[in-house]
């Protein structure tokens, strides 16, 4: 089934309906992508605004990136995103995935800075021959073709960010030059978000932020999360999901209800859709759409 090409996600994100979105990520072997085309079909009839296939650190899943956001346009009736990172590559790398993705009918990328392999609280060290920021990515994307480009949004602040207010300064940056909409890190405060969208507003800037919802379905592992990306697990968060310990089940549910709760808060709040991240699987966010009683 030959996808439309030409839907641009900053145009449609911006038409004002709801922008509902997923995210993938390249899966490491057989079983794996098997579970990722599972998943794939099995949300697909959600009819997203776009889905998006990340990139592994230091550019790991660079050829699976290509590969599967080339044949998510090719084969299904989704608007695919392509991620790409400014680590490990050179100019010279980053101008030719761009054209590979130009070849395969991508026309949305997701432009980051990206981690360094070791950790996003690690020292970041640019490529020789690289660039150093997502704002200079974004530049570089914008001049190679006609992509819609979509930036990194942090509503609790980048872990090197020295401020919010200095959080805010980059990301109205990349939206200076060229980014048309973001799409932010995991959080579990609707309030951080809202903040968020403020100080860009005040700085004039009216760039589209998408709130990305990561649902708890093992503590122990978001919390490890976010501490790496500078996320705060909120301690009624671990409360609700601490009293049913022991039940597995019972916490999944716990964890699907407050993603939900947040959901609808975001959403009676004006933000202009939800971007989910799926983890490859599609159980967790189908169950949160019921909850949320959506449109399929």
């Amino acid at each position: 089934m030959a996808n439309q090409r030409t839907r641009r996600i900053g145009d449609l994100v911006r038409e004002g309906e709801r922008s509902f979105s997923f995210e993938f990520f390249p899966p490491h072997d057989a079983a794996g992508e098997d579970q990722l085309w599972q998943s794939i079909r099995e949300l697909e009839p959600f009819r997203p605004t776009f889905v998006s296939v990340t990139y592994g650190a230091g550019g790991s899943t660079r050829d699976s990136t290509v590969r599967i956001t080339g044949r998510i346009a090719a084969e299904t009736s989704l608007t695919p995103m392509a991620h790409l990172t400014c680590v490990g590559h050179t100019r010279g790398e980053l101008e030719a995935i761009l054209d590979a993705y130009a070849g395969a009918g991508i026309g949305n990328v997701m432009a980051l800075r990206g981690d360094p392999a070791e950790g996003p609280r690690a020292e970041w060290t640019p490529t020789d021959g690289g660039l150093t920021y997502a704002e200079e990515l974004v530049r570089l994307v914008r001049s190679r073709g006609e992509f819609s480009v979509g930036v990194a949004a942090f509503p609790e602040g980048h872990p090197s960010a020295a401020s919010l207010d200095h959080d805010a300064d980059v990301l109205v940056a990349k939206a200076r030059a060229g980014a048309e909409f973001a799409v932010t890190q995991m959080f579990f405060r609707a309030a951080d978000y809202f903040a968020l969208v403020e100080r860009v507003r005040d700085r004039g800037v009216d760039l589209p932020i998408l709130p990305g919802i990561m649902p708890i379905l093992n503590l122990a592992s978001i919390r490890r999360q976010g501490e790496l990306i500078g996320t705060d697990v909120p301690a009624e968060v671990v409360r609700r999901i601490g009293a049913h310990d022991g039940d597995a089940a019972a916490m999944r549910a716990e964890g699907i209800a407050i993603a939900a709760e947040l959901c609808d808060e975001l959403l009676a709040g004006g933000a202009p859709g939800l971007h989910f991240y799926t983890l490859n699987r599609s159980k967790a966010t189908r169950e949160i759409f019921a909850a949320l009683n959506l449109p399929v």
